[in-house]
């Protein structure tokens, strides 16, 4: 099993087994039986003595999942960026409440825009604002992004509403056209740390290291913040193992590689994932907008730069990242792990993050060829008898 469910960085909270030698383990979840630790893993339960086991540590991110955009955190704008501060409770209780939306409310507010002032407009902003907002909570980022884009039609100047707008388009790993905006934010304020915090993952999703550090530099400088130094350190880390690489690239991959690996077997990964790709991407309905960068490390070096546990065979984190120490050829085994990966990163952009775990790891698991034929016959019984979960 891949280390494609590393994507869930944002949703999945694991528990991390402290082995007596120092060894750490991450796992999604940890249970103690009598004797022994049981631990699950995308490969399956594991079990371990606990003798061998000084502590476990519940709750907190996993050492091999590694944030990426869709992730990202940022405080929403503060009320007063809008010169609603005195307003804005009311508007807020008044455009989202019971629940839901109300349409109504925000589109009266949009007629009163059409024929007021700058106090008008910005009112029609900050609520569709909220319902931006509202609807990001609950996971739906496309109408998230419609909202915002018409709060910011209100109020074309307000950085904060821009910044959200590139946010969003982080979000849905839309890295180009999250840094038109952030541009645009720029020039409105030139010194708003959050501009380069938000670029930093924008050029970070585009493979480009050194613009990726340099924006996190500069947004270091003007605030301190725990996550542009974990983006920080992550992108040095990268960059300090990939300077000596070579690079190839294709129609859909940006793809680097260790000087270690054959040149030959960089080409034939780049036209694996070609090949997978217009497979994948007919199955599952959807075209990237960018390209997806892939790194082919030697063993140490994967265990290095992702830190990932022992089992991992794979990892991706908006960048598709794979061992192939002496390996002079795609081997079937190679070529299911990136068929794998290639379709953690489809499904990624294509929900915008939304996927759970579940879902991606079965989704992969399946395009790949794998097939639950041990366990269909029991999986069959329990749904004939109605004892199965219910998707919701």
């Amino acid at each position: 099993m891949c280390g494609g469910v590393l994507f869930a960085a944002s949703s999945v909270f694991a528990d991390t087994i402290v082995l007596k030698n120092g060894r750490r383990i991450a796992a999604l979840s940890v249970t103690e039986l009598g004797d022994k630790v049981q631990y699950e893993t995308p490969s399956g339960t594991l079990t371990l003595p606990k003798a061998i086991v000084d502590h476990i540590e519940r709750g907190g991110s996993p050492g091999a999942f590694a944030q990426s955009a869709a992730s990202l955190a940022i405080t929403p704008p503060a009320l007063e960026s809008l010169g609603m501060a005195s307003q804005g409770n009311a508007v807020e209780q008044a455009a989202v409440h019971d629940g839901m939306i109300d349409r109504e409310y925000i589109a009266k507010l949009e007629n009163l825009a059409r024929n007021g002032g700058r106090a008008e407009r910005d009112t029609a902003a900050l609520a569709h604002h909220m319902a931006a907002q509202f609807e990001m909570s609950r996971g739906d980022m496309d109408h998230a992004l419609a909202d915002e884009q018409s709060a910011l039609s209100y109020a074309p100047e307000q950085s904060a509403l821009i910044l959200n707008v590139a946010y969003l388009h982080l979000r849905r790993s839309e890295y180009r056209q999250s840094l038109d905006y952030l541009d645009r934010a720029r020039r409105v304020t030139p010194n708003n740390p959050d501009v380069f915090k938000l670029s930093g993952w924008a050029y970070y999703g585009l493979n480009k290291l050194d613009q990726a550090i340099g924006e996190w530099k500069h947004a270091e400088s003007l605030r301190k913040d725990p996550e542009v130094e974990a983006g920080l350190e992550k992108a040095q880390r990268d960059k300090s193992v990939e300077d000596e690489y070579k690079e190839n690239e294709s129609a859909h991959f940006t793809l680097r590689y260790s000087g270690a690996s054959e040149p030959e077997l960089a080409r034939e990964v780049l036209r694996t994932l070609e090949s997978q790709y217009t497979a994948i991407e007919s199955e599952v309905r959807f075209s990237i907008p960018d390209p997806i960068g892939v790194i082919l490390y030697t063993r140490q070096a994967f265990a290095d730069t992702t830190r990932a546990p022992d089992w991992v065979e794979a990892l991706n984190d908006g960048r598709i990242r794979v061992p192939v120490q002496g390996l002079t050829s795609v081997t079937p085994e190679l070529s299911r792990v990136l068929k794998h990966e290639l379709t953690h990163s489809l499904v990624q952009q294509k929900t915008h993050g939304r996927a759970p775990t579940w879902l991606q790891e079965g989704l992969a698991q399946w395009i790949e060829g794998r097939r639950s034929y041990t366990s269909a016959v029991g999986l069959l019984r329990i749904y004939d008898a109605k004892q199965s979960l219910s998707l919701g």
